[in-house]
């Protein structure tokens, strides 16, 4: 029976060294259905219960193997989801019938898709990627990373947590952001009036710590377009050109959009930055795109990056924060706290006069500290006499790089 035979194609396949598994899979495949073309993939974008769950096509278990499905708990209160390891489907799609077998190894997905002919299951496999790579609006960010795009759903919740009302800055700084970016993506008719290319590249510079990472989810969260984030150029597919030009093109497709490369200095080699900078400058026009970039180390970058207008045309500098500013930091933490945790008025002004020098990062370290130590604090003591202790032992970290929270802290959404 081709039940069984399926079955045991599976069985034994799964039980082979890794590197075996496909070819034998395919193989059996082969053999089992002549009359059918087989094609393998594998990879993030061929998400087929996603493509499913929002009817782009139909999916029926298949009746020749035993369908290994787990079922997720998504920790909140969202649904429980269910997500086959194993598996094989018959699928509907747009009056086509094929089949769709699922195995996973090693903590990844292969796929082979069945059709009478290898047309209908390329054109399946092209348009299942294709909506899933399909970014919708702000609903969505998607992120770049070994090569190729997933969806992120964590940084998506992060990024609509974030506002400039929950950051403090100096001088106004991330209103002024805002208010320039809007205005740029509301003037696509002005920019073509004067010729102007419809583009901007927006460079964010300072010193670990200091609010740049919050600023980036609070633009895209505030200028509600299509965002495509960008964590690294390597990977194990093609070359860093191959890798940079799909981002670009991505973004051309998808545009008006914003490309995020936090930590610029660090994305760029001296071997990809020539390509990067083409790519940049938009010989295929680089039309709706705004490159959001950050730097900690401004001082690593090309001239050529830096100091040509038509590519990042806007530097804003994020500073240490000065003690007026350190001040609405800590009294918008205090407010926060429970009363007996509070420093007073005066503990305040005290406090943000004995922080000079130290980062958005290093005061919510004094803070979060300041709060444990509350616990074995001696008796009688203040929060405001806990928290000037505090100060004294932050500046000696402050002198140990080594033991500095200041990066790890940057990575996360600084106040």
């Amino acid at each position: 029976m081709l039940f069984v035979s399926l079955e045991n194609l599976i069985t034994e396949a799964l039980n082979l060294p890794m590197h075996a598994i496909a070819y034998n899979v395919s193989q059996g495949l082969a053999a089992l259905f002549p009359r059918k073309a087989v094609v393998e993939t594998q990879g993030y974008l061929f998400d087929l219960e996603e493509f499913a769950r929002h009817n782009q096509c139909r999916l029926e278990p298949g009746p020749y193997s035993f369908n290994q499905i787990e079922t997720l708990w998504p920790g909140d209160d969202s649904r429980l989801e269910e997500q086959a390891n194993n598996a094989w489907y018959r699928v509907d799609w747009e009056g086509f019938g094929l089949d769709v077998l699922t195995l996973s190894w090693d903590g990844s997905y292969h796929y082979w898709i069945l059709a009478d002919i290898k047309e209908i299951a390329e054109t399946f496999l092209t348009s299942v990627c294709e909506w899933n790579e399909e970014v919708r609006s702000d609903s969505e960010v998607l992120v770049f990373d070994n090569s190729h795009w997933s969806k992120d759903e964590e940084l998506l919740k992060a990024i609509r947590g974030s506002t400039f009302d929950n950051l403090v800055l100096e001088n106004n700084l991330g209103g002024a952001i805002l208010g320039d970016l809007e205005r740029f993506f509301s003037s696509k008719e002005l920019y073509a009036t004067y010729g102007l290319p419809w583009k901007r590249g927006v460079l964010l510079v300072g010193p670990p710590g200091n609010g740049k990472t919050h600023a980036v989810k609070a633009l895209v969260n505030s200028l509600k377009q299509p965002c495509l984030y960008i964590k690294s150029f390597k990977g194990e597919r093609g070359t860093e050109e191959w890798r940079i030009r799909r981002v670009f093109t991505r973004a051309r497709k998808i545009a008006p959009c914003i490309i995020v490369l936090e930590d610029l200095d660090s994305l760029l080699t001296p071997k990809n930055r020539s390509f990067f900078l083409n790519e940049l400058d938009g010989f295929a026009t680089n039309n709706g795109i705004l490159t959001l970039a950050t730097t900690n180390y401004p001082e690593k970058l090309d001239p050529a990056i830096t100091q040509r207008p038509s590519r990042f045309d806007r530097k804003y500098h994020f500073e240490l924060p000065g003690e007026p500013t350190r001040a609405i930091y800590l009294d918008r933490w205090n407010t926060r706290l429970q009363p007996e945790l509070r420093l007073s008025e005066t503990g305040i002004a005290s406090v943000a006069g004995l922080t000079a020098g130290f980062s958005f990062a290093y005061l919510k370290e004094l803070l979060v500290s300041s709060m444990m130590g509350w616990i074995d604090r001696q008796p009688g003591q203040t929060m405001d006499e806990l928290m000037t202790g505090q100060v004294v032992a932050l500046r000696e970290q402050m002198a140990s790089p080594a033991n500095s929270p200041q990066e790890a802290l940057e990575s996360e959404d600084d106040e």
